[in-house]
């Protein structure tokens, strides 16, 4: 227990010091000087303060205020030491925020019976503070665990959505990384640069409505077939919309609105500029870059260097000016991103994500690795 004494006799304060210390085990800093009490208020968390009514260079009511100001002790047991027993000091006092008083007219008994009061008041609130902060921090604890978990269970959904037309899983994981990267080069806050990184493995689950013999076509879709294909973003909303959770919805507006072009001649809904998802408009970027430089069913990779100039060219067409001149000002780190992968996109995983965020070997890969 650790009190604060303030007083500038320092005859009172030795009796004060002597019953506390007589009946309690506790920790007494005295001052005689109330400017410097507060500093050391700011520096130490004291449990209970005793501080006078009259000092010559600030009051006691005048101190009761600033202490009280003081975030830790909006709680914590404040006596004034007082002789004066009009009502209106003794009101004016408990309006600063006192919590009793003594009287230094008092016999012994008296004082020590209020202080012991005091004491315990003291030990009773701190003991409440102490459970209160545990449980916020566990609280904290829980609530950090279950955005883990619907982290990865979104992330787990995307892979598998994704496995049905890739082998590696790194598209997903990519996307989430240039998307992220846009973002933190837009400036835009750091909570939705996370969300957003989160959030972008979704954005072709609506995709788990096309069938394999449209997915995995090689050569180009004919209109029924690139018809059925563009149903896949409403159909991503439908899966995604009405959640509780903020990560879901935002996956969700991604889902709906990635094949938006900013000139308003995307689908599924012709939106134009800003009327797109900020959020749609980046991964709208990332996805297209990823698609371009990397080998599809019905295609080859292009180059990095030449899938950038694509990117720039469609600026202002299909993709919102702002999120290109993001993309390409972090040049640097989205080819970082294509180094890391290279190889094992395990270690890709455990560098750039969470600790969730590693992709099991699965089959078709182990019975290719075998042969």
């Amino acid at each position: 227990m650790d009190v604060l004494l303030v007083d500038d006799s320092t005859t009172m304060l030795m009796r004060l010091r002597r019953l506390l210390e007589a009946e309690h085990s506790v920790v007494i800093t005295a001052c005689t000087d109330p400017v410097a009490a507060l500093v050391e208020a700011r520096t130490c968390a004291f449990d209970l303060v005793l501080v006078d009514q009259h000092m010559p260079e600030m009051d006691g009511i005048a101190f009761i205020r600033e202490i009280r100001a003081i975030p830790h002790y909006a709680q914590a047991p404040i006596a004034m030491i007082t002789s004066d027993v009009c009502d209106a000091a003794r009101l004016s006092a408990l309006e600063a925020g006192a919590t009793d008083f003594l009287d230094k007219r008092a016999k012994g008994v008296e004082v020590s019976v209020r202080l012991r009061n005091l004491v315990h008041l003291a030990s009773a609130v701190r003991h409440l503070d102490e459970q209160a902060s545990s449980m916020a921090g566990e609280i904290e604890r829980a609530t950090r665990r279950l955005r883990e978990r619907e982290a990865e269970v979104i992330f787990r959904l995307a892979l598998a959505i994704e496995y049905r037309d890739n082998d590696t899983g790194d598209h997903t994981w990519r996307v989430a990384r240039y998307s992220q990267i846009i973002a933190e080069a837009m400036g835009l806050p750091e909570d939705f640069c996370h969300r957003l990184y989160l959030a972008a493995p979704l954005h072709d689950i609506g995709k788990v409505a096309v069938p394999d013999g449209i997915l995995l076509k090689k050569g180009r879709l004919d209109e029924a077939e690139f018809a059925v294909i563009r149903t896949h973003p409403v159909i991503g909303r439908r899966i995604l919309a009405g959640s509780g959770s903020e990560l879901i919805s935002l996956a969700a507006e991604i889902a709906e609105a990635h094949h938006e072009k900013w000139d308003g001649s995307g689908y599924p809904h012709g939106l134009v500029g800003e009327a797109i998802p900020l959020s749609a408009r980046i991964v709208a970027v990332a996805d297209v870059f990823d698609a371009l430089t990397t080998v599809r069913p019905y295609k080859g990779a292009m180059a990095f260097d030449e899938a950038l100039r694509c990117i720039q060219i469609d600026s202002g067409r299909h993709f919102d000016p702002a999120c290109v001149v993001g993309f390409t000002e972090a040049w640097e780190a989205v080819l970082s991103v294509r180094d890391t992968a290279v190889g094992s996109r395990f270690e890709a995983m455990i560098q750039t994500t969470e600790p969730w965020a590693r992709v099991p070997e699965l089959r078709r890969e182990v019975e290719v690795n075998a042969e």
